[in-house]
């Protein structure tokens, strides 16, 4: 017997058909003597339906928002007459549906009076979707005759207020979880759980961001003292690249937790990259498996570093990025440029993905994402507005258009050439490289290139990739599947 924590993400949730699979699969974890919290995602386009609602309902539009609550309750009944068969449990299961979004509507109808959505009355909103699907999962389960136990994390998962991206207060997090939780996990009872969603500590409902299911399902896991904790996804597993660039992409049988933070943050879709937070120092694997394919076992994440031939083990890129170069010969010796350049960054709302700075100090460059790349030049430009009229600084550039390509691998530490065979590759290709950075844990290398050059650059890679696998192969170690 394991003790497992179990997460679907939006597109495992997303039909009646779907919803029946991940009731067979845990019923099949059950059936093995399991232990069971699952966490769930809102139905596929559900959150995105609760946002288009709340800035309806700022906009006054309360047609769009009255019809978008419709469409959703139709939609979640349409689960339950289909997956339930009795008339009274059906009734049961359909009241509270009818009443969150009862409360929904409320919301934006308050929302349409005030004619603003803030981040915390637009929290209140989304949580509705995981509240709605949970609920839809849990009636599904009893209708199979599992003893399952619905919970809105927002009881036990405490943050701070820093609505759409709160942060979990730690402490109270776990020990509220474990007295709440731990007794009916223990029991037997199969928890399902709504993700993404905390609360602050005097119970206003907050949301972890987009993404937050992983990481919320990773809190249960650590707190709730799992064996493992199993992402459940529309796809294998974490793949050596995107299959939409080059279709050769295989699934990796195993990752260690450095390699897959990288993947992660730098584009791998698969995964939050807050996920392995939680997890990481109680020694908790992770595994990333299939909905639809559940008798494959996917990819498991682990602590340990497996010797390995493939050096890289996987090609990531993110698209819509800007590059942002401050230079000027008169930054030479002057402490604190880059440090107001990044807090003004920050101060903009946005995030550096990757910094590249020359050796003698005249200029810098970082990357953000498109959409606030003028807002960050005109920060940063405010910010350093004195060296600017002194010509200390010459300019903020901004450069669009642009990718950021990771080669990701825990291998490449202490390997000697692997960045030159990287870029030897890339110079025969004729592909030019406008900036480069590599972490201090040595397992991935960051670049910057044209957009243009994007598809081109992945292949060529992920070829490098291959040909090292294919090694492996041969020595028997089998790196993909």
């Amino acid at each position: 017997m394991a003790r497992l924590t179990l997460k679907f993400g939006g597109t495992s949730v997303g039909s009646p058909a779907a919803i029946d699979q991940v009731a067979q699969i845990i019923c099949e974890q059950r059936r093995q003597g399991h232990l069971l919290a699952v966490v769930v995602s809102a139905m596929s386009g559900v959150t995105d339906q609760l946002l288009q609602a709340a800035a309806a309902a700022a906009a006054g539009d309360q047609p769009a928002y009255q019809g978008i609550n419709a469409e959703l309750l139709a939609r979640h009944e349409a689960v339950i007459n289909q997956l339930v068969a009795s008339p009274a449990a059906r009734e049961e299961a359909l009241e509270p549906l009818r009443d969150l979004l009862r409360q929904q509507l409320e919301l934006c109808d308050a929302v349409r009076i005030l004619g603003e959505a803030s981040p915390r009355i637009t929290d209140a909103i989304v949580s509705f979707g995981e509240r709605l699907s949970s609920r839809v999962i849990a009636a599904a389960l009893r209708e199979r005759g599992v003893d399952a136990l619905q919970v809105d994390s927002h009881t036990c998962i405490v943050t701070d207020n820093n609505f759409q991206q709160a942060e979990p207060l730690w402490a109270e997090t776990e020990a509220r979880l474990r007295r709440q939780l731990l007794p009916a996990y223990e029991a037997g009872r199969a928890l399902i759980i709504t993700g993404f969603i905390g609360a602050t500590p005097d119970g206003t409902v907050t949301t972890l961001g987009r993404g937050g299911s992983d990481f919320s399902a990773s809190i249960f896991a650590a707190c709730l003292d799992s064996d493992e904790l199993h992402i459940y996804t529309d796809v294998e597993g974490v793949m050596t690249t995107d299959p939409r660039l080059d279709p050769r992409a295989r699934v990796l049988p195993y990752v260690s937790y450095r390699e897959i933070g990288e993947l992660a943050f730098y584009g791998a879709k698969v995964l939050h990259p807050k996920t392995v937070q939680p997890i990481i120092n109680r020694g908790i694997p992770m595994r990333v498996r299939s909905t639809f394919q559940p008798a494959r076992q996917g990819t498991l994440i682990g602590e340990r570093t497996r010797p390995s031939a493939t050096i890289i083990k996987a090609v990531t890129s993110i698209r819509d990025v800007s590059m942002l170069t401050v230079s000027g010969r008169g930054m030479l010796g002057v402490p604190g440029i880059a440090g107001r350049t990044f807090i003004a960054t920050a101060q903009a709302g946005a995030s550096i993905l990757m910094i590249s700075q020359s050796s003698s100090e005249q200029s810098f460059c970082f990357t953000v994402v498109d959409p606030l790349a003028e807002r960050v030049k005109a920060a940063v430009e405010a910010e350093l507005r004195r060296e600017i009229q002194h010509k200390a600084i010459d300019s903020v550039e901004t450069l669009p258009d642009i990718v950021i390509i990771t080669v990701v691998g825990s291998g490449m530490r202490g390997t000697p050439g692997v960045a030159g065979r990287v870029f030897s590759l890339l110079g025969e290709q004729e592909i030019n490289v406008l900036a480069i950075a590599q972490g201090s844990s040595e397992c991935s290398i960051s670049f910057v290139v044209s957009e243009a050059d994007l598809e081109r650059a992945v292949y060529e890679l992920h070829s490098l990739a291959l040909e090292t696998a294919a090694i492996d192969r041969a020595n028997g170690q089998g790196s993909y599947y």
